[in-house]
């Protein structure tokens, strides 16, 4: 059977998934329910000055019949007491010391504060802690959170503060309200953090009651931009992992992988874009924390089956996959192909195709009911009639290319070559 045991920083964990900073981890009886349901660690919700939090907090926006596809909140760091945070933290470490404990720290913007509150949460044992330079709202405009995240050159000095004092690995959490992670990341890296983390939550708006024309979630008549994450920031969180996951500075650090972690498919595609580890958050809101039985079942049956006996042997592996528009094979083309025995004639393929498309599929009126069929020689390959059909593998994409040779767009115009022969 796969080992799925962790060792981040060497903090070690019986597996990757760890809750991330967030309401689930902000006292003694959620992470006790949370490490006795089977989480391998935990990163504590940010600790820092005193704040009040405002009610309500919370929204979402929902798909297709489904709850939850993005999660949005207005809160803040922990506005529970400093002394009891580090109190239930310390009792928490006594119970499972086999679990990680992280702890997110948001000190005021001196060194002083800084290296103070570093020492109190060093007291309790914990075994690292996660910077948060991302909170996106509230924070921001104390000159906190995502502001520092959003500036190089002010994250590189907060983080040179921390190490001055740190004892225990440091993670540095990285914004996505940028153009990219990577300036950051790289300032940080350059200050001595020891791993950094990815992403936080993202500046929204998920929704506006058009009885009483206030967004949600509301406060007295009022609302603020959130932060947002959940299943709908995923395909950003996956991007902007990469970019890190590429660039030789900040890829030199372990990586904690954060952003719509919801199964454990989810957990692996992240490790194979270079995480470490994954960090979840909505997930557990939304169906409790024993989803993690299934995080680590799925992944332990995923490694059997492909032959992997640590996590180890597959972290980073789909990097190097993603590369740059020119590089790619403009000889390689993909055609669609509908089976007939699978097909339930809804029609879905040709509206989409016919109205927004390539007009690539041939309509044949019949009783009882219509036909649908690729018109191959002006098939693009381009997918859409895959992804709008409801039934599983009823539409397929085969390969047909149009020449033995790799060729790319850069090499494609040295030659000269004529564009309708492509």
């Amino acid at each position: 059977m796969a080992n799925i045991s962790a060792n981040f920083l060497g903090i070690k964990s019986p597996n990757p998934f760890w809750l991330a900073s967030a309401p689930p981890t902000d006292k003694k009886i959620n992470v006790l329910r949370a490490f006795e349901a089977g989480w391998g660690g935990v990163v504590w919700k940010t600790l820092g000055s005193q704040v009040k939090n405002v009610s309500s907090r919370y929204s979402a926006v929902n798909f297709n019949g489904g709850k939850i596809m993005g999660f949005n909140n207005i809160e803040l760091i922990s506005d529970r007491p400093l002394d009891i945070n580090l109190k239930e933290i310390e009792e928490c470490i006594k119970l499972f010391p086999d679990r990680a404990m992280i702890v997110s720290l948001m000190a005021d913007n001196n060194r002083e504060s800084w290296h103070e509150l570093i020492k109190k949460v060093e007291d309790t044992g914990a075994h690292g802690f996660e910077l948060n330079f991302g909170c996106p709202h509230g924070m921001t405009e104390r000159g906190m959170g995502a502001a520092v995240g959003q500036d190089p050159e002010i994250a590189k000095m907060v983080v040179e503060w921390v190490m001055e004092k740190a004892t225990i690995p440091v993670i540095t959490k990285l914004t996505p309200n940028v153009h990219s992670p990577v300036p950051t990341g790289k300032a940080c890296v350059q200050a001595g953090t020891n791993a950094l983390s990815l992403i936080n939550t993202i500046q929204s708006v998920t929704g506006i009651d058009l009885d009483t024309l206030v967004p949600n979630p509301y406060v007295a008549g009022k609302s603020v931009f959130g932060g947002y994450c959940g299943p709908a920031v995923k395909p950003i969180a996956l991007k902007m992992l990469t970019t890190i996951s590429q660039d030789p500075v900040t890829s030199s650090v372990p990586i904690s992988g954060i952003g719509g972690v919801s199964t454990w498919k989810d957990a692996v595609e992240f490790m194979l874009l270079g995480a470490s580890n994954v960090q979840v958050c909505t997930a557990a809101m939304k169906y409790g924390f024993r989803i993690v039985e299934d995080m680590c079942e799925g992944l332990n049956n995923w490694m059997d089956d492909k032959g992997y006996k640590t996590i180890y042997d597959f972290i980073g592996k789909s990097v190097e996959k993603i590369t740059h528009w020119e590089d790619l094979d403009i000889n390689y083309h993909h055609v669609a192909n509908i089976n007939q025995d699978k097909c339930i004639h809804c029609g879905l393929c040709y509206i989409a195709c016919e109205d927004t498309s390539h007009q690539s599929i041939n309509l044949s009126y019949g009783k009882p009911y219509n036909t649908y069929s690729i018109k191959e020689d002006e098939c693009v390959g381009c997918n859409l009639c895959q992804l709008i059909c409801p039934v599983d593998n009823c539409i397929t994409m085969v390969e047909q290319r149009k020449g033995d040779e790799y060729l790319n767009w850069k090499e494609f115009q040295e030659r000269g070559l004529p564009l309708n022969d492509h």
